[in-house]
This record gives structure tokens, C-alpha cells and sequence, in this order.
């Protein structure tokens, strides 16, 4: 398993991160068995929420890597508060939430400190300065080693990236979604900032799911991009393993965080295979032209 920087820290991340969201948390055996297979096959990284599963995906992701835990780099989130009615959540990024959210995030991981807390979200009317300040006391106190932000709006990424000391920016990115290249990847590799790509197989349409559209892609562009996977896959790679490739490609990708479900998938994301060559990144490139983001630009 190759491990890449995050950030400009010293913390190294496998370049196949666990994306715990998926996770059958009703069957907590099972679950603690992938985790720790996931571990043997190199993989360091997890990433869980608060708000997966109303906290028990944190509870039993915890417990699984309790006995580990100096031997992984332990990711969790906040901003999105339960009602109290358990019907939905509302959007919360104020200071005296946060801090809260830590310590129950805390308690339900039973460790002492989270190696990667991020912002669950984000708007541009946040008080962001605020919520800066809560991650910046978490950091002092010692409960977090670093922090950063899951979000796709260019706009929210580039108040963070000018305004506080983040390390990483979760955000989807696929073959499927390059919404990314047009210039959030480029900012953020100058920053120094990792990226934690998610959606990286696009619901499975880079992998095994029928053509359909998908963030501005018609069906049959879909249709492309799958047979250029198929076609740069060749007898090397599986489809998946070929989609996450191009991905791991850019050099601002610390992560591909995959939400893992089963052994087999487990298995196929994490099985090391060769890097794309430069006429099996430009198949895939030349399938179709990228897409941009229509909201929540930088330039408007």
C-alpha cells in the first residue's frame, strides 16, 4: 500500500483511504472484521461522522480500532445537528457546537484525541471565522492533531483555504465528476492542502451499473467513460481499480476514501496494481470533456 503526506504534516495516510459510511453498522461483527481486514491490507486511514447512522457508525468504528489506535489515522466530522425529534438535521457550524461535538465524537470513538476532524459542509454565509476558532481551541487542547473541511463549493474551499490552517479538503471526484480540475485541484496542491477523494467509482457508473446522466453528463458520455475504463483497464486492472487510478493520478489526492460494504469490495480497491501509463490517462481524459461547476464559483 503506498502512504502519501497530508498536508504539510508528518501524518501519512494510505493512498486507500475506508470510507466508514457504508459500513452495515447493524452487524457489528461483520463490521469489526472488515475494519481489521482493511488494516492487514495496509490501509490506515478511516473516516466516519457524527451524523452516519446518528453516531453509532462512530461508536462502532471506535470500538473496532480501540486496541489499534496508535497504529491508524482516525478521521471523523461535525456541523449537521439531529433534531431533536430524529427526523433530519440542521446545518450548525457556531463555535459552542462544535466544541460539543468533539467531545461527544470523542467519547463514542473512545480515544483522547482525532488525528483529522473535519467541517461537514460548509456555506458561504457561515460564520467562518467562528467556526475557524473552534477547530483552532480543539487543536490547542490537544483533542485534534489537525483539521480540515468536507465540501464541494469552490467558494467555501477558497475561504478556508485563505483563512484558516486546514490540511484537507474531502470533495467527489471521478472520472464521472471533473469538476474538480478546472482550478479547486490546482489551488490546493499550491496550499499544500491534501485532497480525500470520494465518489470515486460515481454510484458504481465507472463500474458495473447501467449508463445514465450524472453531474452533466449525458447517458451516453457515461456510456464512454465506461468503455475507456474497460479499454485502459486491459488484463491489469479491474474497472474500479482503473477508476481509482486516474484519480490517485493528480498530485494534489492524498486519499481515495472508498465506501466499503463487503470483503469483495475491500479487495478490489486495495489490491495494488499498476499506475495508468501517459496513453492510458489520456484514453480516459479524451472520453469526455470535463465538466465545471455551475454553482458557488470562485469567480462569481
Amino acid at each position: 500500500m503506498q502512504y502519501r503526506r497530508l498536508g504539510n504534516t508528518d501524518i501519512q495516510v494510505s493512498a486507500i483511504g475506508f470510507g466508514c459510511m457504508s459500513l452495515p453498522v447493524s452487524n457489528e461483527k461483520e463490521c469489526t472484521a472488515l475494519i481489521h481486514q482493511a488494516m492487514d491490507l495496509g490501509i490506515n486511514y478511516f473516516d466516519t461522522a457524527d451524523l452516519y447512522d446518528k453516531g453509532m457508525n462512530e461508536t462502532v468504528v471506535g470500538k473496532a480500532l480501540k486496541e489499534k489506535r496508535n497504529k491508524i489515522i482516525l478521521a471523523t466530522k461535525a456541523g449537521n445537528q439531529w433534531k431533536a425529534d430524529g427526523s433530519g438535521w440542521d446545518w450548525n457550524p457556531r463555535k459552542e457546537y462544535i466544541l460539543q461535538a468533539a467531545e461527544e465524537s470523542l467519547r463514542r470513538l473512545q480515544t483522547d484525541y482525532i488525528d483529522l476532524y473535519q467541517l461537514h459542509g460548509g456555506t458561504i454565509d457561515d460564520p467562518v471565522d467562528e467556526t475557524i476558532g473552534a477547530f483552532e481551541l480543539l487543536k490547542q487542547q490537544g483533542k485534534i492533531r489537525q483539521y480540515g473541511i468536507s465540501s464541494i463549493r469552490p467558494n467555501v474551499i477558497n475561504e478556508y483555504v485563505h483563512r484558516s490552517s486546514i490540511v484537507s479538503v474531502m470533495m467527489q471526484y471521478s472520472l464521472a465528476d471533473r469538476r474538480p480540475e478546472e482550478n479547486i485541484l490546482g489551488l490546493l496542491h499550491q496550499s499544500n492542502i491534501s485532497v480525500l477523494a470520494r465518489g470515486t467509482l460515481a454510484q458504481g457508473l465507472l463500474v458495473n451499473k447501467p449508463a445514465k446522466d450524472y453531474q452533466g453528463y449525458s447517458k451516453e458520455e457515461i456510456s464512454a467513460l465506461q468503455k475507456a475504463i474497460h479499454s485502459a483497464s486491459g488484463n491489469e486492472r479491474t474497472p474500479a481499480q482503473t477508476a481509482i487510478q486516474y484519480v490517485l493520478h493528480h498530485p494534489a489526492i492524498a486519499s481515495v476514501v472508498a465506501g466499503i460494504r463487503n470483503k469483495e469490495q475491500l479487495e478490489d480497491v486495495s489490491k495494488t496494481v499498476p499506475v495508468l501509463s501517459a496513453e492510458e490517462y489520456q484514453i480516459l481524459r479524451g472520453a469526455a470533456d470535463p465538466t465545471v461547476y455551475e454553482q458557488h464559483r470562485i469567480d462569481h
